[in-house]
Parts: structure tokens; C-alpha cells; sequence
């Protein structure tokens, strides 16, 4: 039970950058331009997360490569069906005041769908990512360093990003926040379930989850992230995500 708790609080370690995001978020009026760029270099360290801790990994694991390219195509899939869904509840909800308030309630819309997508990607990358994490912890050495540093790296501008959008759509700094405590329980219930499962499942439901995370985290940056980035961050966006690929594959390639 002892290795079950430690891989739990080494999963909630990962994802309490999820809150250290928000506070950031409601303690500093941080200007747009540089909340972009740290949000383009969250991006790169997560697209490094995916080439080398989920992608590569499941592929050394699996060399068949079938379980790796479904549990990738199912990760894309269900993020995509969510933010479609999202995108619906957000049209239906402001579609009236939409045309008594005009564009700025409009504008506040389309912020709350990309704070909700952003969001909605983090869970659905987070927890088989906390899972994963959980089936490389060793009890007394911890678990493996590089994915812990990815998914703390990349979730305080998923959350920074996220929260300001949420807050300027008119969500409470107390739902808000109470949003990503929740995430990061979850995770943490996850990285435990993650150990527990070692020894039960099948190399190929491990390999499943790791490509499930990847493929999530894949959709989520090219229709949220990226997107969201350039737009408040400019040209040089694409210097900060190749940064935060460097830090991420530097992590990965160390010993």
C-alpha cells in the first residue's frame, strides 16, 4: 500500500503545477505577448513529451506497433469529439446574448471554449500520463525523472493559459481553481492505479495508454495550444516551442 500512496503523491507533484498556474494566473497581470510565449514553450516541452516519453517509449515496448497506432488514433479521437462538444455548449449558451451584446460576448465565448479545450486536453493527456507515471515508479528510486519534469514543465502555461480564458469568459477564481485541484486528485488517483496495475495488465494496454495520451496531447496542441500562442504571441512563438522541445528532449536523453 506504501508504493501505492508514494506513486500517487509523486503524481500529484506532477500536476500541482496545474494550480501553481492559476495562482500565477489570478496573482499577475501578465501582459499577453508573454503569456504567449510561455505558452508556446509549454507546447514545445509537450511535443517533446510526446516524441520521446510516450511515443518512443510505447514503441520500444511494443514493437508491433498496432496497439501504439490505435491508442494514438483514440486519444485524437475522443479529444476531438470533446471540444466538438464543447464548441456546441458554448455556441447554444452565448447565442442569445450573442446578438444582444454583440462581439464582445462573442469574444468571451470563444475565449471559455479555448480555456475549456486547453482544460479538456490536459485531462485527457493528464491522467493516462499520471497513469504512465505510476507504472514507472520504483519503490525507494522514484519514479522516471524526465516524465515528471515534462508534465510539471508543461502544466503550468496548459493551466496559466487556460485560467486566464476562464476568467476573462466570467468563471470564479473558486470554480477555477476548484477545477484543477480536482485534475491534479485525479492524476494523483491515477499515477496510484498506474502502480497497482503493474504487475496486472498487459504490455499492450500500457503501450495503449501511453500512445492514448500522446495522440490527446497531439490534437489538443495543433487545435488549441499552438493556435491559441501565435495568435497572442507573435513570430516568435516558433523559437519558444523549439526551446521547449530542446529542454525536454535534453531531459529525455539523460541517463
Amino acid at each position: 500500500m506504501s508504493g501505492i500512496l508514494e506513486a500517487a503523491l509523486w503524481g500529484f507533484i506532477g500536476a500541482s503545477a496545474l494550480i501553481v498556474g492559476a495562482l500565477l494566473a489570478f496573482a499577475f497581470d501578465i501582459p499577453v505577448r508573454v503569456r504567449g510565449l510561455i505558452q508556446a514553450f509549454g507546447a514545445g516541452v509537450l511535443f517533446g513529451a510526446v516524441a520521446y516519453e510516450l511515443v518512443e517509449e510505447a514503441v520500444k515496448q511494443h514493437a508491433g506497433g498496432f496497439a501504439v497506432g490505435i491508442g494514438f488514433g483514440l486519444g485524437g479521437l475522443i479529444f476531438f469529439v470533446g471540444s466538438v462538444l464543447i464548441d456546441s455548449i458554448g455556441s447554444s449558451g452565448s447565442s442569445g446574448a450573442d446578438s444582444a451584446a454583440g462581439d464582445g460576448t462573442a469574444a468571451g465565448g470563444s475565449r471559455r471554449s479555448a480555456g475549456l479545450a486547453i482544460l479538456l486536453g490536459t485531462v485527457l493527456d493528464g491522467i493516462p500520463e499520471s497513469l504512465v507515471l505510476g507504472l514507472s515508479f520504483v519503490p525507494g528510486a522514484g519514479v522516471a525523472l524526465p516524465i515528471l519534469l515534462a508534465i510539471f514543465i508543461s502544466n503550468v502555461p496548459e493551466a496559466l493559459s487556460a485560467t486566464e480564458d476562464l476568467a476573462e469568459s466570467g468563471y470564479s477564481r473558486a470554480r477555477i481553481l476548484g477545477t484543477w485541484v480536482a485534475v491534479a486528485v485525479s492524476s494523483a488517483a491515477a499515477a496510484g492505479l498506474g502502480f497497482a496495475m503493474l504487475d496486472v495488465v498487459g504490455m499492450r494496454l500500457i503501450v495503449a495508454t501511453q500512445a492514448f495520451a500522446a495522440g490527446a496531447l497531439l490534437a489538443m496542441l495543433a487545435e488549441s495550444m499552438i493556435p491559441e500562442a501565435y495568435e497572442t504571441g507573435g513570430r516568435p512563438v516558433g523559437l519558444a516551442t523549439c526551446l521547449g522541445f530542446a529542454v525536454a528532449a535534453g531531459m529525455s536523453l539523460q541517463p
